[in-house]
């Protein structure tokens, strides 16, 4: 599900292409694939910052329960030291694509960042923080197949289960610290999103 960047949107700093895999470029660092989108680039918003993705941004907070449907554990990445707020723990996510629902661009990137089959979650909601010129979308899903997370591309230093005890004892990324009490709160409700 990968988009290829036109080649309008890439710079003399963007690597080479990667050979058979559209749209997958080389690095940051140690030959792993970075997945370029038109949604790429950073939007300077009017409430004073910069947000990444042109077309806003999405990501999957995705939870495993217990046997009686506590959740227990959520799948968190923890962000590569040269990225934006880097070595902050948050979702697998990133830019979503022109037009791109934000169900889709949250299973997408965690397909691409995370290994995360999209055949194995059931989407239970969203939640989404609108700025003046951006929003993000943080899509809750339950595991429905056993999914093991994995770093495969160079934004992850790791990506792994996290006891929801655990994670408010991260450094998460500040915009996840500030939504994950209420985040928590839905995927505790009864009707779970």
């Amino acid at each position: 599900m990968e988009d290829a960047a036109p080649a309008d949107l890439r710079d003399a700093g963007t690597p080479a292409t990667v050979p058979g895999r559209p749209g997958a470029v080389a690095g940051p660092p140690g030959g792993v694939t970075h997945h370029r989108t038109e949604g790429d680039g950073w939007v300077e918003c009017a409430c004073g910052r910069r947000h990444w993705g042109r077309f806003g941004a999405a990501g999957l907070l995705l939870v495993r329960r217990d046997a009686a449907g506590a959740p227990v554990a959520v799948v968190l990445q923890h962000r590569a030291p040269w990225s934006d707020q880097g070595g902050t723990w948050g979702v697998p996510g990133g830019a979503l694509a022109p037009d791109e629902p934000a169900t889709v661009g949250a299973l997408r990137e965690s397909a691409e960042e995370a290994g995360i089959d999209p055949a194995h979650v059931r989407v239970l909601g969203t939640s989404t923080l609108e700025h003046p010129d951006w929003s993000y979308t943080t899509v809750l899903a339950d595991e429905v197949e056993p999914v093991e997370p994995q770093a495969t591309d160079a934004e992850s230093v790791e990506v792994r289960w996290v006891p929801v005890e655990d994670v408010p004892g991260l450094p998460l990324l500040p915009a996840f610290a500030d939504a994950w009490p209420g985040l928590l709160a839905r995927l505790e409700a009864p009707a779970a999103g």
